[in-house]
């Protein structure tokens, strides 16, 4: 049973809502420990989707040799996932304000096992790239719910270290997953395919396991000074500006995973097992920054200016960085900073959402960041082609990064942060 324990009053002025609601409950217990693991494997599974196939695409290109445009069909086999994702997480969000988040989790996790094996049996790469798309649709719906059950199962701090651990998962995976793929696919180019059926045994034991979260009633005492708490409408306007610097954030964060490899080329360290242990360095960079964000009271809006100055520091000892040591360097700054940033940006926009609307907000957030997740490339495309070289675009990012961070000091110092929507109690949960 979640015991509560009623954190230090911040010295900031709370909302009117915020006044009356209980304090903060801390969750504990065997139950806890089961859920939170059936949601961080869960939250793992759209990471499975985006790295898994990618160092079997060769053996795909070579197997549709003959089939009309398949230099282009095969890097979107892989990267339609990534797009559906972005476009229909928001619609997602909506759903499952309404379905009801445990339901929705458990019926998309099944089809992500369905349609995820489905080129198993699939013969024609167009109908492989359709059910990527629909692998990218079913993503959506399991990242929303994930997220969602987070913010709806923990409060304060608890919470925002949960979220931050989700983004530490998610990078462990992404590693793990891309061996996974690369030695599963010397077998076969189908071959990594079956790891997608590991979703059936994560379906019945969220079914069996995860409670469904509800908002306690709130008293109904008559009070002569305090009138009842009315619930505020959906905060469109702030979440707006946390998604914009969301987009933002992780065009900025992607660049260097996506474009390392071509760095690293640019100065000759063509060896895929010297390439490969850089962008694992920087990965690791990306958990430590997560785990700095757990272990640290810092609020997330108070991280932003810093995470963004550390990501254009990043970028600009890349842009001049004399060998490929320096430029590894580089790369391990820039993911530190962002390994902060995007826990620093989830739990800044889950702050300003009520139970009843934090599947919409959720899905909102989580679109942004895919949005920027699939745009990273083309915006690096587009600034080398304007700078002259990938370098140069290196040093344009370094001066975005180092502008975003300077407008979140000012923005800072005009005005006074706001306290985001107090979260809603929830029923205590069976330990």
């Amino acid at each position: 049973m979640p015991a509560p324990v009623p954190p230090p009053l911040p010295p900031s002025p709370l909302p009117a809502c915020a006044e009356t609601a209980p304090p903060e409950q801390t969750v504990s217990g065997r139950g806890h420990r089961l859920r939170l693991t059936l949601l961080m494997a869960g939250s793992c599974l759209p990471i499975l989707g985006a790295v898994l196939i990618a160092p079997v695409l060769p053996r795909m290109r070579d197997h549709f040799a003959d089939v009309p445009g398949v230099d282009a069909l095969v890097p979107v086999a892989l990267t339609i996932p990534a797009l559906s994702l972005a476009l229909l997480a928001p619609f997602a969000g909506v759903v499952v304000d309404r379905l009801g988040r445990k339901r929705l989790l458990v019926v998309a996790t099944v089809l992500y096992a369905l349609l995820g094996t489905a080129p198993l049996w699939l013969d024609s790469l167009g109908a492989i790239v359709a059910s990527r798309a629909l692998v990218g649709v079913v993503e959506a719906a399991i990242m929303t719910c994930c997220t969602t059950l987070i913010g709806d199962y923990y409060s304060g701090r608890q919470r925002d270290r949960y979220l931050a651990l989700q983004t530490m998962c998610a990078s462990v995976s992404a590693t793990a997953f891309f061996v996974l793929g690369g030695a599963a696919g010397s077998a076969g180019w189908r071959t990594p395919f079956w790891a997608y059926a590991a979703s059936l045994l994560l379906a019945p034991a969220m079914a069996a396991f995860l409670p469904v979260p509800r908002p306690a009633a709130r008293p109904h005492k008559p009070s002569p000074t305090v009138s009842e708490p009315v619930r505020r409408p959906f905060p469109w306007r702030d979440l707006a500006g946390t998604c914009a610097l969301t987009v933002f954030g992780a065009a900025l964060f992607y660049a260097v995973q996506v474009e390392m490899a071509f760095l690293l080329d640019d100065m000759g360290v063509t060896d895929p097992g010297v390439i490969g242990s850089a962008i694992a360095v920087s990965s690791v960079a990306t958990v430590i920054g997560a785990g700095v964000f757990t272990r640290t009271g810092r609020g997330p809006a108070a991280w932003l200016p810093t995470v963004f100055a550390l990501c254009a520091l990043g970028f600009a000892v890349i842009w001049l960085a004399p060998n490929p040591v320096v430029l590894t360097v580089g790369a391990v700054i820039n993911c530190f900073g962002g390994g902060i940033m995007l826990p620093s940006l989830l739990t800044l926009a889950m702050s300003r959402l009520e139970y009843a609307d934090r599947g919409r907000g959720t899905g909102l957030w989580t679109g942004s960041f895919f949005i920027g997740q699939f745009i990273c490339p083309l915006v690096v495309l587009a600034l080398t082609s304007a700078t002259g070289s990938l370098a140069d675009a290196m040093g344009t990012l370094a001066i975005a990064g180092a502008a975003g961070s300077a407008g979140l000091c000012l923005s800072a110092r005009r005005r006074r942060p706001m306290g985001g929507a107090a979260p809603e109690p929830i029923e205590q949960l069976a330990g």
